[in-house]
């Protein structure tokens, strides 16, 4: 996480630096805009964080086992397959569900199944697509994508232990 974070100042600091030299009200242009986007998704990230903190304390961890462990077998796909497609918003509330359900025990093939689930499926996206690129080509798209979700948690699922060092 620190890396990531490091180069993503790097980059900031890149774009900083070209903005001041462009000149003129570049830079304070970039950095009006800057406080509207964080005015704007402050409070979506602040509340799915909070989602993801109650998830992981309040998580039983019978449910877990039962339902969501990679024991659970396609159960636990089908339910991360169903809830990805559901999840609003995206990745900015499903990443932060992600890590709380992977420290709260949930299996790797169902996290997989679930983060692919909303990143090709999430109906909050369909809509749009048919707006940009009509509802032939969304339509297929979804349709192409529909079973991607579960292949990748089944696979996460048989690689893990090799790529965990388990195996």
């Amino acid at each position: 996480m620190r890396a990531v974070l490091i180069l993503l100042g790097v980059v900031l600091g890149a774009l900083v630096v070209i903005a001041a030299l462009k000149g003129g009200d570049t830079l304070n242009l970039a950095m009006r805009s800057t406080g509207r986007q964080l005015l704007g998704f402050a409070p979506i990230i602040v509340v799915a964080i909070a989602i993801a903190g109650f998830a992981e304390v309040l998580m039983p961890q019978e449910l877990v086992e039962r339902w969501l462990s990679d024991a659970a077998g396609w159960r636990g796909i089908a339910i991360a397959w169903a809830a990805g497609c559901l999840t609003p918003a995206g990745s900015i509330v499903g990443l932060p569900l992600v890590a709380a359900l992977y420290r709260a025990g949930v299996g790797v093939g169902v996290l997989v199944t679930y983060v692919t689930s909303f990143t090709l499926l999430a109906m909050i996206r369909v809509p749009m697509e048919v707006g940009f690129i009509g509802w032939r080509l969304a339509s297929l798209r979804v349709v192409c994508s529909l079973f991607l979700p579960p292949i990748a948690g089944l696979l996460a699922r048989w690689l893990w232990p090799l790529w965990s060092g388990g195996g």
